[in-house]
């Protein structure tokens, strides 16, 4: 019972790998690629696997914790976070590039809440082990905005070299 998620997980990515394939687009990579830093990301949370910096392990049956007040931002796990969000800023501001800096960071505690609580429930269901953390929360918003200052640094200064091109070829 506690490896349905991740039975859920594996079976959602097989089909929306098999239906981006079938789809034939040039693209096709990008969205396995998508799909796979996705199916990998519910690996990590969803599931009772832990990753430790040196190796791999199953976590005991139960229900985890939860830690709404306890603050500590500096730590491996709060930077691990952090990286592992960076990727969903990357996409939010590629695909919606006139987003605000206050929306991208709204959208960043709106997932990594709706991350903690799905895990909360989770472990009450099936017994995963999933600890809800505040920390986790300010983390993978913390992530979501560094993606987001990424990629809006990035168009930033791909139009002003393409400006700085335009003007050249006028000149």
């Amino acid at each position: 019972m506690r490896w349905e998620p991740l039975l859920l997980i594996i079976l959602m990515a097989g089909l929306s790998g098999l239906f981006i394939l079938a789809t034939g687009k040039k693209v096709h990579w990008l969205a396995l690629l998508i799909l796979a830093y996705f199916t990998g990301l519910a690996g990590i949370v969803f599931t009772p696997l832990s990753f430790s910096g040196t190796g791999v392990y199953i976590m005991p049956a139960g229900i985890g914790r939860v830690n709404l007040t306890n603050l500590d931002l500096f730590n491996l796990g709060f930077a691990e976070n952090i990286l592992m969000t960076i990727p969903i800023g990357l996409m939010i501001k590629w695909l919606f590039p006139k987003l605000s800096f206050l929306a991208t960071a709204g959208f960043g505690v709106f997932v990594g809440g709706s991350i903690e609580t799905i895990q909360y429930i989770l472990s009450h269901h099936w017994l995963i082990n999933r600890s809800s953390d505040i920390n986790d929360v300010l983390a993978n918003a913390l992530g979501i905005i560094v993606g987001g200052i990424v990629m809006a640094i990035y168009y930033k200064v791909s139009v002003s070299r393409r400006q700085g091109r335009h003007t050249r070829a006028l000149a």
